[in-house]
């Protein structure tokens, strides 16, 4: 009995294996050119959906000015402000703040007394 069912298997394995062997054969038919062939013909008579179609081709001419001056441009864009990456305009630089050792004299001043009145909260006294 053992030896039906160990056979029975073994039939059922081999045929499994033999016809996942032929199913891939049609496929392999048709040569890589030809399937080549046929997309390009079925792209020019319009006949694919999009996204099918292969990606249109880009020049890839080069710049006509020289390194150094490209270089040279960027710098002056990037410092006037006007530079950007991939369409996003730069950020305006901060304006630098025109305090002088009076006005922080001041502040500090200030921070210190309302420190010592008491009218801070905790975590903002000044040392």
């Amino acid at each position: 009995m053992k030896l039906k069912l160990i056979l029975a298997a073994m039939i059922a394995a081999v045929s499994v294996m033999a016809q996942a062997q032929t199913a891939a054969a049609p496929a392999a038919s048709a040569a890589r050119a030809d399937v080549k062939a046929d997309a390009k013909a079925a792209a020019k008579a319009g006949e694919t959906k999009a996204g099918d179609t292969a990606a249109p081709k880009v020049d890839k001419t080069k710049s006509g000015k020289p390194r150094a001056e490209v270089k040279a441009d960027a710098k002056a864009a990037t410092k006037s402000g006007e530079a950007h990456s991939a369409g996003i305009p730069a950020p305006k630089p901060a304006a630098k703040s025109k305090s002088t050792k009076e006005e922080r004299a001041k502040v500090k001043a200030d921070a210190k007394a309302a420190a010592k009145a008491g009218e801070t909260k905790a975590g903002e006294t000044a040392k």
